[in-house]
């Protein structure tokens, strides 16, 4: 093998260790695209879910699932809307373990 095939051997294995170092996703695969809306019709929410940050997303993430199968939305967490259910959410978790 002349010395130009090993040295271009020698960067593919060494571009391919280095590659393997990086994320392939920078944002992390978060289940909301974009801030969310900034309120939901109270009367419409089924279910109210948080979602923490973690490995896969760096961000807290708000999703409404709405009734009569209309789908799910993404709630801004920086809303005040989102703020009081959040706040109702830890207090219902928080209430459900102290009657253990």
């Amino acid at each position: 093998m002349s010395v130009k095939g090993m040295v271009i051997v020698l960067a593919v294995i060494f571009c391919a260790t280095i590659v393997q170092g990086f994320p392939m996703f920078k944002g992390g695969r978060c289940l909301c695209i974009g801030p969310g809306v900034k309120a939901v019709k109270v009367a419409d929410i089924e279910k109210a879910t948080i979602i923490y940050p973690s490995n896969n997303c760096n961000k807290i993430e708000v999703i409404i699932t709405l009734k009569a199968h209309k789908g799910q939305r993404c709630l801004n967490p920086k809303s005040k809307q989102a703020n009081i259910i959040i706040k109702n959410i830890k207090r219902k978790n928080f209430l459900k373990y102290q009657d253990v």
